[in-house]
């Protein structure tokens, strides 16, 4: 493993970006897994079975292997304008820029909570009050799997062939073909949406 503080980068800006752009690894976990799992519970609580928890906590995933590769949209996106491109930096642009800056690997909790409100708002919409909390925190179990996968795959040093599969994948789409190859946790919708690589070597 190598150590993160070898890795950071400190931004010649004001320390509130400092703040919203570092983040340790464990925080993800610690943070937003009690949230999943009380989302999950508020489902039990409005009397639904062990497995229909467990089929809209598993389609929650899913649905978050989808929303993984949105990220080509909101995070590789051409910007013209000085804020633009100053947002920009802040948001993706570094992680692609200092890859190996360990505090910049996952997202900030801020950035999360910001996207979590808007889908909980939309899961609200989209199911039944009974069905949402659920369905939300199998989404959020998806996304702590997506960002300690995406640590280990930049920081972790796999000697078995599966895990060295994604580690070659997304370090393909860092230093070879960055608007190919966006999935994390699965590739599968990467080839569904024509966003697959010929090579994945890294």
């Amino acid at each position: 493993m190598i150590a993160q503080e070898e890795f950071t980068v400190n931004f010649n800006k004001p320390v509130v970006f400092q703040f919203f752009t570092r983040t340790v690894w464990w925080a993800v976990p610690t943070i937003w897994l009690p949230v999943a799992f009380w989302c999950i519970s508020m489902s039990m609580r409005m009397g639904h079975t062990l497995p229909q928890i467990a089929l809209m906590v598993g389609f929650g995933m899913f649905v978050w292997t989808f929303l993984e590769c949105f990220h080509r949209f909101l995070f590789h996106f051409e910007t013209k304008s000085y804020w633009g491109n100053t947002m920009h930096y802040l948001l993706h642009g570094c992680h692609h820029k200092h890859p190996m800056d360990g505090l910049r690997l996952v997202i900030p909790p801020a950035e999360t909570a910001l996207l979590a409100i808007m889908f909980w708002y939309l899961y609200k919409f989209l199911f039944t009050p009974s069905t949402s909390p659920a369905l939300f925190g199998g989404g959020l179990i998806g996304y702590v799997i997506y960002d300690m996968i995406h640590y280990y795959v930049h920081h972790g040093q796999p000697t078995k062939q599966v895990p060295k599969n994604p580690k070659k994948y997304h370090l393909n789409h860092h230093f070879r073909i960055q608007n190919m190859g966006f999935g994390i946790t699965w590739a599968f919708w990467d080839k569904v949406l024509g966003t697959f690589p010929q090579t994945k070597a890294a």
